[in-house]
């Protein structure tokens, strides 16, 4: 029996002490005035009665009621149900009011009651206080609370006869039962009478309709969001106006978490002053009055629900997770169909008559039931996975979480994750996990209903019916007597509280209170206390647990004939056949990746160990070994399926022998994380003391069965589980004896106490390592280091820490590391002892004993392992596969010896076989080799069913642009290695782990020498000049002098030498002290334009840059006109350079040698094409206008409209040369700005000048000059002084080029729109700049120059897109679902693609401004990145001959070396340049180069391999070519003119060229067989990113050889013929498989045309004659095409290749003649034709096969043919000659022209009525070079003369007579 109330409260309204607007509550009495001894008065109370704070109200409200809830220290919940009803305030409560009504007016509308204005106080105005009544209870009866204190109020109202006294006297003394259904009546002595009923059972919730009235206000998927929020311990704040809402809303919430119980904060009704609450850190259920909601805003992790709206708000940083599926949607179906039955009959063509709903008592049954279901289904078998840790004297049971996961398949789901984590699971563990308590019905549902529930999943007809089985229950729990009599209580009158009561309430008597209270106590002394006497029972287990959803986990499912391999290998192994074993094994290792067979191993190993076969050999120990670790590997930190549990106690049995030493099987299986968490040992402990403490209580004759393995369900049926004996014994624990009970605790405690002992022995074995000076495990496994920190939620007993420091600091060992490592173990056994002996209840003294002993266990276990160690480095290894050598270069020197490791798969799909077909290559195992020039990698595929590929990745050393380490797991043993990752500019990727062998010593080593030699302090340390030098002994580097000179000549110098040298921010040098090369090449300060570098100089004409210039000038200007850009210039015509250095006057441009010294611009070429008019002397001046003083100077010239390509530097920032002048010496006159830019306008004006079809304009400076220049501009750029107006050129050309196409729409080649867009009158020069430099620009009064400002990229965006473009293509680990669509949208997030696009777009516009005969300037930031590849794509797009491999070699050297691109700066070539990283501006143009080749195949004399060559040795520092960055540099290291007296004998290849001209002779792989080029063609690639290719130098690997760039190591070992097997085996056949992931297919399957030359050379040499050179060959070959047909009738000569198309592939048919021996070689489509003896047999049988190729071209005229044949004819006016195809037709006596023999569409017809004669003719300007002059003939017909020329004499003679002929029979 319990008390109804405990406390009766009269509080009232009361002035605020500190005078402030807000009264506050004061307690005017309550009853009894003592506490109750066992409940003492709640503090505070006053505060909950007025949530919204105690204020005046200028009306009277009707009185209010609701039940507030405080919970007390002990987490007691103390009902305090609150009637409030108004009173008229007395005067002292008036005046405080009106006073401060200001403040209260400002503070807004509280609480809903309006206020006085302070302004006029109507004296009238009666103003009402606040009363409220309180009972306080520790019983949840809200009605009969509601009923009583409505009672006491309507006697006052009414004014009833009735003593108020004697009703809360006898409402004090009133008790009633706590549960079990019954039934009490009470009268409060008032003529009243109640009746309460209680729950029949006190554990489940009392929810009246809370639960309804929750699901309505805020809907199913809100209140599902607040469940699982509460579950997951969120914070929940339901809002709303009225408090009876709020307090129900909380219940409700409640009532559906059970089985749980909340255990933090539950405030349903919050006062105001109280908010702060609510940013506490823990989580809570809390109401709060909706006035409140504005303070609720900034709460950022609160759940807010707001009852009133129906919504429920969650911030953005909560996540709470959803209920696992299919759980998740099940529960909201069946909580719709208990909400809203009409949705399933909506559809219905004739609905049944309407049901009659459920009252809203019985639906918030039907609601908690579908909860109460869902909380069965996820908690099914739970009590499979609790173990008994103590029975006596009190039980103690733990939960194992990970068995209860794992056995779910819920081991990833968030949500069961956080509730078993959670407090309230851990009371629902100790509450209900006990084994012999009083069962409800959550125990029944979970034990037995879980196979209904399972059956009904997809029955919603079944399912409804249960969860109204449930309701009933529920129902009848609440009312157990439905036919009540209904109470009869008092009310007062409507409206009663508007009369006008004569009194206040009164003030009660104390004394009578007190006496009629005591008067109870004192009967109740005597009465016997009525217990009800509980029942308890065994709780029932129900059956074993299954998974929540039967996932099958995809790849490894384990089938039965998995489980047999597994079980094969184990027994191969124990049998000693290891061959068999061995091959087995790879399939083991996969099947074990799948639950069931690591199950399998484990009870396979089990059996061995019970049958005595512990002690293996050592091949046998290392098998078993690789199979643990590979179990153990994937097993996660919880080990949810028990593996690791069932494998512990294997670890310690397995062993090997050696002399005096036994190794056991731990001490190999160390490295998984699952033995460094401390939740994996502490639910081993428990299961195993479960285990122990069953067998105490077992009777004998049970025990025979054996103990099961920990984690297992229990098999047999009648085999009693620990919690029955747990449940048995509890059951006779008061029966027993003082001191049986004793004795029993005393054998638990040591139960316990032994299992400690022995886990903290286990402990050690598997956390110490075997070389305990290695202390990596502990450093970098998740365990221990981390737990360190985290010790307070592990640790209960500072002891542990105590005793460990004493360990640490008194042990006597001097060896720090090892102390390190066994310290920490020692912490880590003291912590776990400590928590489990804690929870376990051992003594404290037992504890203490522990404690002393876990050091020695660890110490002892140190010095045994030290011997085993010992030994087993003894132990011959394990045979590894050999380590395979690589083949080097001649000159390549091995730096480190092979290191073990293993290389495993990066996301290439050549690796792994992917799309491209073939086996999984990778993972390889061998070993990776550092040589001076690469590094290499060289072993085999891990899984031996792939077969014996040798697999080859390598990359120079030089080309590495990213290193990391990582940690990975070795793809054989499974254990976690170091591994490193090394990326390369070349799109290598190696991902290797170390071997276990490799000390971490040594991949230090690897990686501290690769760095070394990757950033070498000097560009000569560097493989290109190493190589081969080492008979030249090589220059120390120069020694800086000492800087005090410098300093003091510094300010001597400054204003003298400002203005020479603005903007030389390359190298800041003094004259005769040049910096050591480790300062060399530094990028410029990102912040600052110019740095001014300060230099002593002379006099201009005595300008010597450094000592490195000794030799006397003409020697310099010698070898200067050998260089490249010297052949060009005289080849293009721009300029002679005499011996005299005389000039040409005629000659518009001339070759000036200022820069001879480099000391106008150390980046720019020796000799500079300047125009003829600009004196040396002014060069300097001009200069310094530009960045690094790269003035502009002509580059090439176009041989048809004569405009010129110049290319500078970007202009410098117009203020910098003034500002400095000005600080310095303030120059008379014009200033430095003005002055510069006049010096640059008269050069510009020069060159415009130097134009020809500019040259007379340009002196005529007349109005007519001028006003002709002006018509056509509108709106061109004026002085940039006088007006910012840019042009409309300017604008939409830059825009055009910024990628906004703003003119007319482009052509479809993606070149400017039409040739004549840009304006009717040209400029003769176009200055194309960056938009920010061009300011400094005045444009040209006349109009003859004109400023294109676009925009460009920057170098940084090329290395940010570069980095992006290797991810993309070299990913560095496999996707996780590799698609085409995930390389591509990464590759378009690199953006390379568009900066080609950009590029190519650029130089198309250069290419039509050009081509149209304006000239243009290109001057792009410094002039070195974005303005080379702009300037050689252009050339490369308007003149053929850089289209050739000698052409080509000339534009790169020219225009990238000679003109200064830093190669070594942007391939961060020396430790200086190492912080600015990689940019490949180089490689960006060489795939622009492809872009075109792509396009038009038939331009280039190159191969696409070609550029894939430059593209890798340009990076590879193989050759010296692309060294350093400029000629400066070049000569002053005697890099350039070196190459002449240093013949000796046979020198490695220094320069790329030299080694590809000796290549070529070798081979054709630099030679495009479909050259075949039109005469002056201009290419306009298309240049749209739709027509753009990724590039295969990319994405291409061949894992046979490495790359193939470098041709030596390419070829690989010939293969030995088949024939001469060693084996003497019968031959192979000749065929063999082609990986394309793995073989070279161009090496495999050559194409036909380098195929035919190979099997030449090797006939050739099988007759024993010298070979013949390809090239010769193959020149014979086309040169035979152009023959004309023999005389005999119709000839058919196959004149293939001299065709004109550009888009044409041509090669079809070719027939080779051989040398003077007379054997020919037919090569045609139709091969296998015999070759004949002679050679007209053999003539006749190409021409025959040729015929039959032809035949399915023959057009619809052939029979008109009488005569065909190649001749070259010349072209209208201005046009050049072109070979065409001529067929004569006598039939319609025409002469018709084709572009190729195969056209059937004719390009011209001469008709030969109009012929007036045929003559002998004479070479006209560019007629064939090679043909005899007869060979010429005219045809002159009425309308013009055409000009032919056949082949040779006999076949013009030939076309002579046939025409002549013609024209006789007409």
């Amino acid at each position: 029996m319990a008390r109804l109330a405990d406390y009766f409260v009269l509080v009232a309204f009361g002035p605020h002490p500190r005078g402030s607007g807000e009264g506050q509550g004061q307690i005017l009495q309550r009853f009894p005035e003592k506490d109750w001894e066992d409940n003492p008065f709640p503090q505070g109370i006053e505060l909950f009665c007025q949530p919204s704070g105690w204020q005046l109200c200028p009306e009277r409200n009707p009185p209010t009621f609701f039940v507030a809830v405080l919970t007390d220290i002990n987490s007691e919940r103390h009902y305090c149900a609150c009637l409030t009803f108004w009173e008229p305030a007395e005067p002292s409560q008036e005046t405080t009011r009106v006073e401060d009504a200001t403040e209260r007016e400002e503070e807004g509308d509280e609480g809903g009651q309006t206020h006085l204005s302070p302004t006029a106080p109507a004296p009238s105005a009666q103003l009402f206080a606040p009363k409220t009544l309180v009972l306080v209870s520790r019983l949840d009866h809200t009605e009969v609370f509601r009923n009583s204190l409505g009672l006491i109020y309507a006697i006052h109202v009414e004014g009833l006869n009735v003593c108020l006294e004697n009703v809360i006297g006898n409402l004090l003394t009133c008790t009633v039962p706590l549960a079990g259904g019954s039934q009490r009546t009470i009268s409060l002595g008032a003529g009243d009478r109640q009746v309460i009923q209680t729950p029949l059972a006190d554990s489940l919730p009392v929810s009246r309709c809370s639960v309804a009235l929750l699901f309505r206000q805020l809907g199913i998927t809100n209140v599902l969001s607040l469940f699982c929020a509460a579950l997951t311990e969120h914070k929940v704040l339901f809002l709303s106006r009225s408090y009876q809402r709020l307090a129900d809303a909380c219940r409700g919430l409640l009532a559906l978490l059970f089985p749980l119980r909340y255990s933090f904060t539950y405030v349903p009704i919050l006062p105001a002053q109280l908010l702060e609450v609510l940013s506490t850190p823990t989580p809570f259920i809390i109401g709060v009055n909706a006035a409140f909601q504005a303070e609720t805003q900034e709460l950022l992790d609160v759940i807010v629900a707001d009852l009133d709206g129906g919504t429920v708000t969650i911030p953005e940083c909560v996540h709470i997770p959803p209920l696992p599926e299919p759980l998740q949607s099940q529960t909201h179906s069946v909580l719709s169909m208990v909400l809203d039955p009409e949705l399933e009959l909506a559809d219905l063509a004739f609905p049944p008559p309407t049901t009659s709903t459920s009252s809203l008592k019985m639906q918030d049954k039907e609601l908690r039931a579908v909860f109460l279901r869902l909380f069965a289904q996820l908690l099914q078998g739970y009590r499979w996975c609790l173990h008994v840790v103590r029975i006596h004297p009190e039980p103690v049971i733990r939960f194992h979480k990970a068995a209860f996961l794992g056995q779910r398949g819920l081991v990833e789901d968030d949500f069961l994750m956080k509730v078993l984590e959670g407090m309230a699971f851990a009371g629902f563990v100790s509450e209900r996990g006990v084994p012999y308590r009083p069962t409800d019905l959550f125990d029944e549902l979970v034990a037995h209903e879980v196979a209904r529930m399972r059956a009904d999943e997809n029955h919603p007809q079944r399912v409804l019916r249960h969860v109204q089985e449930l309701a009933e229950q529920l129902y009848k729990n609440e009312n157990p007597y439905p036919a009540v009599a209904m109470h009869k209580v008092q009310r007062p009158g409507e409206s009663s509280h508007l009369r006008r009561v004569p009194r206040p309430f009164p003030r009660l008597d104390e004394g009578t209170v007190q006496w009629i209270v005591d008067q109870a106590a004192a009967k109740m002394q005597g009465a016997p206390p009525a217990v009800k006497a509980e029942r308890r029972t065994t709780v029932p287990s129900g059956p074993p647990m299954t998974a929540i959803l039967e996932r099958c986990s995809g790849l490894h499912v384990n089938s039965a004939r998995r489980l047999e391999v597994v079980r094969n290998c184990i027994s191969y192994v124990f049998e000693g056949k290891m061959l068999e074993a061995k091959k087995l094994l790879p399939a083991v290792l996969r099947a074990l990746k799948g639950r069931a067979a690591r199950r399998c191993l484990a009870q396979e190993l089990h059996l061995h160990v019970q049958q005595n076969r512990a002690v293996l050999d050592h091949q046998q120990f290392d098998f078993v070994v690789r199979m643990m670790n590979c179990c153990l590997q994937d097993c996660t930190s919880l080990d949810e399926h028990g593996i690791a549990a069932a494998l512990l106690p294997l670890v310690t049995a397995f062993c090997r022998l050696s002399p005096g030493v036994t190794q056991f099987a731990y001490s190999c299986v160390q490295e998984h994380v699952v033995w460094s968490t401390p939740q994996f040992w502490e639910a081993m402990f428990y299961g195993d003391v479960q285990t122990h403490i069953r067998a105490l209580y077992l009777e004998p004759t049970e025990d025979l069965a054996p103990a099961q393995e920990v984690g297992e369900a229990p098999s047999q049926e009648d085999e009693r589980s620990a919690l029955d004996v747990a449940s048995e014994q509890r059951r006779l624990w008061p029966t027993l004896s003082r001191e049986k009970q004793q004795e029993l605790v005393q054998k638990e405690e040591s139960t316990v106490f032994s299992q400690a002992i022995h886990y903290a022995n286990r402990m050690s074995y598997l956390l110490l390592p075997l070389d305990s000076s290695k202390s990596r495990l502990l450093r970098e496994r998740a365990g221990l280091g981390d737990l360190e920190s985290a010790s307070n939620s592990l640790v209960t007993n500072s002891m542990a820490g105590s005793v460990a420091e004493s360990y640490d600091t008194e042990s006597g060992f001097e060896d720090a590391e090892t102390c390190d490592v066994a310290g920490a173990v020692v912490r880590f056994i003291n912590r776990f002892v400590d928590k489990v002996c804690t929870e376990s209840g051992v003594t404290s003294d037992h504890l203490k004993g522990l404690h002393v002993m876990v050091p020695d266990i660890v110490q002892m276990h140190i010095e045994t392992l030290e011997a085993v160690q010992r030994e087993s480095r003894r132990l011959p290894p394990i045979q590894k596969p050999k380590l395979l050598r690589p083949r080097l270069l001649p000159g390549e020197e091995c730096v480190l010896d092979g290191l073990r490791v293993y290389l495993l798969p990066d996301g290439r799909e050549e690796g792994a076989g992917g799309s491209a077909g073939g086996p999984a290559l990778l993972p390889a195992e061998g070993a990776v080799f550092l040589t001076t020039y690469r590094v290499i990698f060289t072993g085999m595929p891990t899984d031996p069913l792939v077969g014996e590929q040798v697999v080859v990745r390598s990359f120079p050393v030089a080309a590495l642009t990213k290193e990391k380490r990582i940690s990975v797991q070795t793809p054989v043993d499974q254990l976690l290695q170091d591994g490193l990752q090394l990326r390369s500019c070349t799109f290598q990727l190696l991902k290797m782990a170390f071997d276990e062998e490799v000390g971490s010593d040594s991949a230090e080593l690897f990686r501290k020498q690769l760095h070394k030699l990757r950033y070498p302090p000097d560009i000569r340390a560097t493989f290109a000049f190493t190589l081969g030098s080492a008979h030249t002994p090589g220059r120390p580097p120069r020694v800086t002098k000492d800087k005090g000179p410098s300093l003091r000549t510094l300010s001597r110098n400054l204003v003298k030498n400002a203005k020479k040298t603005i903007g030389r921010q390359h190298v800041t040098r003094k004259k005769y002290n040049p910096p050591s090369w480790e300062h060399r090449g530094q990028p410029p300060p990102e912040d600052q334009e110019d740095e001014i570098s300060v230099s002593e100089e002379l006099e201009p004409s005595t300008l010597t840059p450094s000592s490195a210039l000794k030799p006397s000038d003409r020697m310099t200007m010698s070898s200067l006109v050998e260089r490249a850009c010297c052949r060009d210039y005289q080849r293009l015509g721009l300029g002679t350079l005499s011996s005299s250095l005389s000039r040409a006057k005629s000659e518009p441009f001339r070759i000036s040698p200022v820069n001879r010294m480099y000391a106008i611009c150390r980046s720019y070429p020796g000799l500079l094409i300047v125009p003829q008019s600009v004196q040396d002397n002014a060069l300097q001046r001009v200069s310094r206008c530009y960045r690094q003083n790269r003035f502009p100077v002509v580059c090439w010239r176009s041989g048809r409209s004569k405009a010129v390509l110049l290319r500078s530097g970007g202009l410098h920032g117009k203020g910098v040369v003034g500002l400095f002048k000005a600080q310095n010496a303030p120059s008379p006159g014009q200033s430095q700005a003005d002055s510069s830019s006049l010096e640059q306008e008269k050069y510009l004006q020069a060159v415009v000048s130097s134009m020809p079809r500019y040259a007379d304009a340009s002196g005529r400076n007349t109005l007519s000059g001028f006003s002709s220049a002006h018509m056509g501009s509108h709106g061109k750029w004026g002085s940039v002084r006088t007006s910012g107006r840019s042009s409309g050129l300017g604008t939409d050309v830059g825009s055009r080029l910024a990628g906004r196409d703003a003119l007319a729409p482009p052509q479809a080649n993606g070149g400017p729109p039409d040739p004549g867009f840009l304006r009717p009158q040209r400029a003769a020069l176009y200055i194309l700049g960056d938009k920010a430099q061009l300011k400094g620009v005045r444009s040209d009064p006349l109009q003859q120059w004109e400023l294109v400002p676009i925009e460009v990229f920057e170098a940084r965006q090329v290395k940010a897109s570069f980095k992006k473009l290797l991810k993309a293509c070299v990913p560095g680990c496999p996707a996780a679902e590799p698609s085409p669509a995930s390389f591509l949208r990464s590759l378009e997030d690199s953006e390379w693609l568009i900066q080609i696009h950009k590029l190519l777009q650029v130089s198309v516009l250069v290419v039509e401004l050009l081509d149209s005969g304006s000239s243009v300037l290109v001057g792009l930031e410094d002039g070195w990145d974005i303005t080379t590849q702009v300037v050689s794509l252009v050339q490369l797009l308007s003149d053929p001959f850089y289209r050739t491999l000698e052409g080509f070699r000339l534009l790169v050297e020219k225009e990238w070396l000679s003109f200064g691109h830093r190669f070594s700066h942007r391939g961060a070539h020396t430790l200086a340049g190492q912080s600015s990283g990689f940019t490949p501006v180089f490689l960006q143009f060489l795939d622009c180069v492809h872009q075109v080749h792509l396009q038009f195949p038939m331009e280039f004399e190159f191969s696409q391999f070609y550029l894939k060559f430059l593209g890798y040795h340009h990076v590879s520092r193989r050759f010296r070519t692309f060294l350093l960055d400029s000629d400066y540099e070049r000569i002053e290291l005697g890099l350039l003119y070196e190459e002449k007296g240093e013949r000796r004998g046979q020198v490695p290849c220094r320069s790329v060229w030299e080694y590809v001209d000796r290549l070529s002779k070798r081979t054709p792989v630099f030679h495009n067989y479909m050259y075949a080029p039109e005469d002056a063609e201009v290419l306009r690639p298309y240049s749209n990113v739709s027509n753009l290719k990724v590039w295969d130098f990319y994405t291409e690997e061949t894992l046979a050889e490495g790359p193939p760039y470098d041709w030596e190591l390419a070829q690989g070992p010939p293969e030995p013929p088949e024939e001469e097997r060693s084996d003497g085996g019968a031959p192979q056949s000749r065929r063999r498989v082609v990986w394309p992931c793995y073989d070279s297919c161009p090496r495999a399957q050559p194409d036909a045309i380098s195929r035919l030359l190979e099997e030449l050379q090797r006939l050739e040499t099988e007759l024993g004659q010298p070979a013949e050179r390809w090239k010769d060959t193959w020149d014979r070959v086309k040169a035979a095409q152009r023959l004309e047909g023999r005389p005999d009738g119709r000839g058919t000569p196959s004149s293939l290749l001299v065709s004109t198309a550009p888009h044409h592939r041509r090669s079809l048919g070719v027939y080779l003649q051989e040398g003077p021996v007379g054997s020919t070689l037919s090569l045609s489509l139709d091969s296998d034709q015999s070759s004949g003896s002679t050679t007209s047999g053999s003539r006749q049988a190409a021409r025959r096969s040729t015929s039959t190729l032809y035949s399915q071209f023959q057009t619809a005229e052939s029979e008109n043919r009488s005569y065909e044949g190649t001749l070259y004819k010349k072209g209208a006016f201005m046009k050049p000659w072109k070979a065409r195809w001529f067929v004569l037709d006598k039939t319609k006596h025409q002469l018709r022209y084709y572009d190729h023999r195969v056209d059937t569409e004719c390009k011209g017809v001469i008709d030969l009525a109009e012929v007036e004669a045929v003559a002998p003719g004479t070479p006209t300007m560019g007629a064939p070079k090679t043909v005899d002059e007869k060979a010429f003939f005219d045809v002159k017909t009425t309308r013009r003369v055409y000009n032919f020329c056949a082949q040779d004499v006999p076949s013009a003679q030939q076309w002579v007579d046939r025409i002549q002929s013609c024209l006789s029979d007409a």
